[in-house]
């Protein structure tokens, strides 16, 4: 089946770019975009991408989650601001005696 007409990128193409890939380093993260470096090819409308996508999360050496997980134990921006101190005001040296 086609997946992407722009280049002509079936879903046998996509399966054999992903086996390819996790035989050469099973660690790697296999995105869309590396698919189609290894294909030789690059995206041009992005029409494809839904389809893309489910394509790659039925190949069994791949794992997309639906969903973004869920991230516990973030600091807020106000208690991790680039490590700023809350106030304004510059903190008063010492001076040495």
């Amino acid at each position: 089946m086609i997946v992407c007409h722009c280049q002509n990128i079936s879903d046998r193409d996509i399966h054999a770019a992903i086996d390819w890939m996790r035989a050469a380093d099973d660690k790697t993260i296999v995105t869309p975009g590396k698919v189609y470096r290894a294909l030789g090819k690059s995206a041009d409308c992005g029409g494809c991408m839904p389809l893309f996508l489910s394509t790659m999360r039925t190949n069994d050496n791949v794992k997309v989650p639906m969903q973004p997980p869920v991230l516990t134990g973030i600091a807020t921006q106000e208690e991790t601001h680039e490590r700023r101190q809350k106030s304004n005001r510059i903190p008063k040296r010492r001076s040495a005696k």
